[in-house]
């Protein structure tokens, strides 16, 4: 069987393109981005919205050449198609999900991907990586009814392995079931706030199934769902994958000048999977995630506080 084209553009410029419109959100199985000079009334179909415009509203993206991105989605979106069209599909999802549904979406989606030929095909191109476990990945400070977190593996840039995950679910446990605590901090040691997922682990579980129901019972994400207004997240250096998409729950966002933010999965053959689905759209709405996460590009403190996914910049954090 012959499949459609997993990409669609729509030159928005030139009117609505015959068979689009409200129903849009129907095109279920391809990624449907729209590109314009100027912001417009779109449908609130499109996964992605491109515009020449330096600084549009959301949900667009401005970029110098919206039609020159578009097809470098096209390119990225032909070479992961799986990808792709799973992190679009659970972005779509999202809004008509309970929250803790979203992080269980998001799971069976990542989960179906990591046994896809694409990924093991990553995994087998990746250099080989020796793990290196903390004894104590995670620091605890309690000051009356401050709790302060901090990610203590500086020698890994914080990258969030099993022990690391582990031990930042009981710090958070403890702000979600202990009511005397209404403010947490939380930090990251070292040069980066949280490079991402530890790739040393990246492949270890060769059970699908397994590592989802692991992923649903062992989740900072729900967690942070659950406390996050409490929260205030202090991020600096690299935010990679699951160092934005958890600090993304939280209720208030500080960055330092030199912060990163990145989601990489999709160029893996997978989505994000520690929560992002989730948490960036609350945040930056489900395109400009969708954006972030198939075009891998970086994006600057700066760029974060426009979009909303920072609530301040602060020099020194």
């Amino acid at each position: 069987m012959t499949l459609p084209s997993p990409f669609l553009l729509v030159d928005l410029d030139r009117g609505p393109s015959p068979g689009l419109g409200p129903g849009t959100r129907g095109v279920t199985g391809r990624v449907l981005v729209g590109v314009s000079e100027k912001p417009t009334g779109a449908d609130g179909g499109f996964d992605v919205l491109l515009t020449a415009e330096p600084d549009p509203p959301r949900p667009w993206v401005g970029c110098a050449d919206p039609r020159a991105t578009a097809r470098r989605l096209a390119e990225i979106v032909a070479d992961r198609p799986a990808a792709s069209v799973a992190l679009t599909q659970v972005l779509r999802m999202g809004p008509a999900l309970a929250p803790p549904d979203r992080l269980v979406a998001e799971s069976l989606a990542y989960s179906t991907l990591q046994a896809s030929a694409v990924f093991r095909a990553w995994l087998d191109s990746a250099p080989p990586r020796t793990p290196r476990p903390s004894p104590a990945p995670v620091r605890l400070a309690r000051d009356g009814d401050r709790l302060a977190i901090t990610l203590d593996r500086p020698q890994a840039r914080n990258a969030m392995d099993a022990g690391t995950r582990d031990a930042l679910c009981e710090a958070l446990e403890v702000a979600a079931l202990d009511p005397s605590i209404t403010r947490v901090d939380l930090y990251g040691n070292g040069p980066a706030f949280c490079a991402g997922g530890d790739l040393s682990e990246f492949g270890t579980a060769r059970d699908p199934a397994q590592a989802h129901l692991v992923r649903v019972h062992r989740s900072p994400a729900a967690l942070l769902q659950r406390c996050g207004a409490l929260v205030t997240a202090h991020l600096h250096g690299a935010c990679v994958g699951a160092g934005i998409e958890l600090p993304a729950f939280a209720g208030r966002v500080r960055a330092a000048p030199d912060t990163v933010i990145r989601l990489p999965e999709v160029e893996m053959g997978l989505i994000p999977g520690a929560g992002g689905t989730a948490s960036l759209p609350l945040r930056i709405g489900r395109e400009r995630t969708a954006y972030l996460a198939l075009s891998g590009e970086a994006l600057t403190a700066g760029e974060a506080l426009r979009w909303g996914l920072v609530d301040e910049v602060v020099q020194g954090e």
